[in-house]
């Protein structure tokens, strides 16, 4: 017998014992009154009758669990304060008015040979059961019963900023929910009534997360492929990567009918309930992805700008390297130029082209302006997973195996918040219809479209941050940590997976040293060795390939004004001191703007430099004019 089974016994045995001295002084009491009186008050006795069944009844209550289901115990004082003394937790409570015609009509799509023998009913109150069970006169009813989630279980502790991916320090764990006490009869249908706080952050909400995980692992616990539907009664859409729109059978108002699939749910419930652990230990041994064929693809976007385009190609150079040989596809919308495609498809992106998506809470040509684009990643539907990269990083190791995990998987970022940079997800017309639905109305804690995600898909799985390391060294950082940080980059064979760039980028600095040394603000990015090693991949690419990395006229402006004034300010780093030899700064590509000196004249003057140079672009490269 193992230690919990030994506490749980010992722990009912004392409550019994307690129990059994509560009865008997109460029997003594009326002994002591007849003594007195001669006369037994029959109120008095059927009350302690009632006392007695009640708690013979408690104590004699099993807890079914099928035996396929995901082990639990049950809280007894919690389950006392709840049933017997009427306790209730706000946070559970909907009051949503239920609209029974909507919900007979989306009942009337279930299938005509899916006969509903079981029905399992979570979260409603007395008259909503009733309801329930005309609607199914011949079925049998479970009232489940599921236990409110401890107070100091909060979002932030399922989803906290950091933990201890080394384990280093501690192991990270995750706070336990209390699980539902499964009937013993096969549920053909589980209906659940979910609150929908008023308020913001309604979706990250401890009780509406617990009641859906609960109905999902009851769902799960059903053997083989039962086909087992669920049914929310809920204002606010469900967990949009638990319950996947692929699986909706019906949606009408504020009810939503799913039939899930049952292997791919069972895959998610084993993952950690938060953050708070990796999904994907840090050092588990890696599956090998690249034997098989499946519709599974790299991805990045490319938009307003052409300025990504050399990143982008260094990217895809960086993911042949690694060994993979799944696809590469591209977003581009009509401002990349047909000579930038030409680089891109050349290097072994599969273009596509979209209409960008206007985020409407930004203003005019502001930076955010058009990064709601990114919701087009939803519409490659001919793909089940997508592993979306930013066009700024550099894969060091193969990732491939990250294809096996579920949207969304991510790093962490701020917060609860995960960082979009990399992250795995599933392509899907009604996931892009609900991004879309809501652009109005969710407000994006940065303004991007990684805040705007963020709220959408509050439910995420943590990836360890060496699949997404940031090229970033933080303020507070002591010189220990910036150490492990700069070994790391350069570590030989790598330890990072992925390498992402932040800051003035690579291929728009001269390749002699990190040009962020040379702006104050920016000096947190700068990494010499991070420098070189995208350098490195870049060197690797053809030399046709590396004439789109080329510098224009304006950029090297920039960074000689940006050394001018390190060296003004005598910074101590010293790389203003050091002469360039990188052979772009001699070689012009917008003719008549190559005497990039001149400008350095009249810089910063009425901000004429943020006025665009109508540049034009070299004709497009053809597989013909190019050779590997």
């Amino acid at each position: 017998m193992d230690n919990r089974q030994r506490i749980d016994d010992a722990y009912k045995r004392k409550l019994k014992r307690n129990k059994v001295k509560s009865v008997e002084n109460r029997f003594h009491f009326f002994s002591a009154g007849k003594s007195r009186k001669c006369k037994l008050n029959p109120l008095k006795i059927i009350l302690a009758i009632i006392i007695l069944v009640s708690i013979v009844t408690f104590l004699l209550s099993p807890t079914i669990c099928h035996k396929n289901s995901i082990s639990h115990t049950v809280s007894r004082p919690r389950f006392v304060n709840r049933w017997m003394w009427g306790g209730s937790d706000p946070r559970y409570i909907s009051n949503l008015e239920m609209n029974w015609d909507e919900i007979l009509r989306v009942l009337k799509k279930l299938p005509e040979n899916n006969k509903i023998g079981g029905v399992g009913l979570l979260n409603f109150n007395e008259n909503e059961i009733n309801r329930w069970e005309q609607f199914f006169p011949t079925a049998n009813h479970s009232i489940l019963h599921l236990d409110y989630a401890e107070k100091n279980v909060t979002w932030e502790t399922l989803y906290p900023e950091w933990i201890d991916e080394e384990q280093e320090e501690e192991i990270p764990s995750c706070p336990s929910l209390p699980k539902l006490e499964v009937p013993r009869q096969r549920l053909d249908l589980i209906a659940v009534k979910l609150p929908c706080r008023n308020e913001g952050n309604w979706s990250r909400d401890i009780a509406r997360l617990h009641l859906q995980i609960s109905a999902a692992t009851l769902a799960a616990s059903c053997k083989g492929n039962y086909p087992v539907h669920l049914l929310f009664v809920t204002k606010c859409f469900p967990i949009p990567n638990l319950f996947t729109c692929k699986d909706l059978v019906a949606h009408e108002g504020n009810t939503w009918l799913y039939k899930p699939n049952m292997n791919s749910l069972r895959e998610k419930l084993q993952l950690p309930i938060g953050s708070c652990e990796l999904a994907l230990p840090l050092g588990v041994k890696e599956q090998d992805y690249r034997a098989k064929k499946q519709r599974e693809a790299y991805a990045t976007i490319l938009h307003s700008a052409h300025v990504y385009v050399c990143g982008a190609i260094a990217a895809a150079q960086s993911i042949r390297m690694a060994g993979s040989t799944r696809d590469f596809v591209i977003l581009v919308d009509e401002t990349i130029s047909e000579y930038h495609r030409s680089g891109l498809a050349l290097a072994g992106w599969k273009i596509r082209t979209i209409q960008r998506i206007r985020n409407p809470k930004a203003e005019k040509d502001a930076y955010n302006e058009w990064n709601y684009s990114k919701f087009r990643l939803w519409q490659l539907t001919d793909y089940d997973k997508i592993i979306f990269i930013d066009a700024d990083l550099l894969i060091l190791r193969n990732i491939d195996f990250l294809f096996g995990m579920p949207e969304i998987s991510a790093t962490g970022n701020n917060g609860t918040l995960f960082n979009s940079g990399v992250m795995v997800i599933e392509p899907s017309n009604c996931t892009f219809q609900l991004l879309m639905d809501h652009i109005n109305e969710i407000e994006s804690y940065n303004g991007g479209d990684q805040g705007y995600l963020n709220e959408i898909f509050t439910w995420w799985h943590r990836i360890p941050k060496h699949m997404n390391f940031l090229k970033h060294f933080w303020f507070g950082d002591d010189d220990v940590v910036k150490q492990k940080k700069i070994r790391l980059f350069e570590e030989e064979p790598p330890v990072l997976y992925v390498l992402h760039y932040l800051g003035y980028k690579p291929w728009l600095c001269f390749r002699d040293y990190d040009c962020n040394w040379n702006v104050d603000i920016l000096q947190e990015f700068a990494s010499d060795v991070a420098h070189k090693r995208w350098w490195n991949v870049h060197d690797s690419m053809p030399e046709k390939l590396q004439e789109f990395c080329l510098l224009r006229s304006k950029q090297k402006a920039q960074l000689e004004w940006d050394r001018k004034e390190a060296e003004k300010g005598n910074y101590s780093d010293r790389h203003w001191g050091i002469r360039i030899q990188d052979r772009r700064i001699k070689k012009c590509i917008d003719p008549p703007y190559c005497s990039w000196k001149g400008m350095l004249k009249h810089w910063g003057e009425n901000n004429w430099t943020d006025d665009a140079f109508p540049i034009s672009t070299p004709p497009a490269r053809t597989t013909a004019s190019f050779s590997l």
